[in-house]
C-alpha cells in the first residue's frame, strides 16, 4: 500500500513542504486548514468567525477531491489562537458537522500560520 496524495484547486495550497491531505487504506488525514481565501490567497476579512467558515470551506473542498464529506469525519483537531473564541468556532463546527460527531480536541495556541484565529486538521474515512 502506497500514500496518495489528495488535493482540490478549491483550497489554499499548502503554505510548505506537506500535502491537503493523504490517503492511506481507507483513511484520509487532512492537513490543518486556516481561513485563506484560495482565490486571494489571503486570509478572509472579519475576524474568527470569518475564518471558521472558510476554514469549512476548505476542508469541504479536500473531502469532495476524494469524494466524501463531512458524514465520513472521524477526528478533528481545533487550534484556537484564543480559547475565548470556542464558543463562536464551536457554534459554526456545529452547523457544519452532522452527528453522529467525530471524536475532537480544541487546543489554544500562541500561534497560527498568517496569524490566523482558528485551524483545524482532520481525519475521515473513505467511502465503503
Amino acid at each position: 500500500m502506497e500514500k496518495q496524495v489528495v488535493s482540490s484547486a478549491k483550497a489554499p495550497q499548502a503554505l510548505g513542504p506537506y500535502s491537503q491531505a493523504v490517503r492511506w487504506g481507507n483513511l484520509l488525514f487532512l492537513s490543518g486548514q486556516v481561513g485563506i481565501d484560495p482565490d486571494t490567497g489571503k486570509l478572509v476579512e472579519g475576524g474568527v468567525e470569518a475564518q471558521a467558515h472558510q476554514v469549512f470551506k476548505n476542508l469541504a473542498a479536500v473531502l469532495a477531491s476524494a469524494g466524501i464529506n463531512f458524514r465520513r469525519l472521524l477526528k478533528t483537531t481545533v487550534f484556537l489562537k484564543d480559547m475565548a473564541h470556542f464558543k463562536t468556532v464551536n457554534e459554526i463546527y456545529a452547523a457544519q458537522v452532522p452527528p453522529p460527531y467525530p471524536a475532537r480536541a480544541a487546543v489554544a495556541v500562541k500561534e497560527l500560520p498568517l496569524g490566523a484565529e482558528v485551524e483545524i486538521e482532520a481525519i475521515a474515512a473513505m467511502a465503503d
